[in-house]
């Protein structure tokens, strides 16, 4: 069962994608502030997997102790190790992002995915479900993943001027499809908060 809040939950539902198609692990999703009233049947044994940069989101340590009272082991990816979360886990997955300064998540958003990339490939292995060569694969892409990441700074120009066109708009649509849904729901998100210009995102086959 995973769930979080806001960008941390966007990065739940792409972990869900991957575990569900890289290790084959059924995964159940939750906003954190509704988990708890939809009251889930949860069996003793199952993982709580919980998401939050700071480790103090109100709502997603209330889904945390929810969990804990049905006997659910807890697994929290975090970003602040000294944090409520990070003391009543079982388990802890560091983001090592260092310090949130903006206004909206950008870099623990990004980190968040990676560890959970990570997990998927290593939950594959240990259930015997992922082959050697596209271990090698997916391990590699993510290897390259600094390097991709940097290319995106050579494009400051093309950049710019896509911002103009953008800034004149009153609503912005984002569409993604799979995977790529719940990152045009963060896109929409952060132009939201950042230029308080309207968008929403929609899924793609939906259109």
């Amino acid at each position: 069962v995973m769930t979080a809040c806001g960008s941390a939950f966007y990065a739940a539902m792409v972990g869900r994608y991957w575990l569900e198609e890289v290790a084959r692990l059924p995964v159940d999703i939750d906003v954190a502030s509704e988990m708890r009233y939809r009251n889930p049947p949860l069996t003793p044994g199952s993982l709580g997997l919980l998401i939050s940069q700071s480790g103090e989101t109100a709502d997603t340590l209330a889904a945390l102790r929810a969990l804990r009272e049905k006997s659910v082991h807890i697994l929290s990816v975090l970003n602040v190790e000294h944090s409520s979360m990070a003391r009543e886990s079982d388990v802890v997955l560091g983001t090592v992002a260092g310090p949130e300064i903006s206004v909206a998540s950008t870099k623990a958003f990004t980190a968040q995915l990676t560890v959970l990339a990570c997990l998927a490939i290593a939950t594959a292995r240990s259930r015997g479900v992922l082959d050697p060569l596209k271990e090698e694969e997916l391990v590699s892409a993510l290897l390259d993943l600094p390097s991709r990441t940097a290319e995106i700074f050579k494009q400051g120009e093309a950049i710019r001027n896509m911002a103009k066109i953008v800034a004149e708009a009153r609503d912005v649509l984002y569409l993604g499809r799979g995977s790529l849904f719940p990152i045009a729901m963060e896109g929409a998100l952060k132009l939201k908060e950042i230029s308080y210009i309207h968008a929403e995102a929609y899924a793609a086959g939906e259109m």
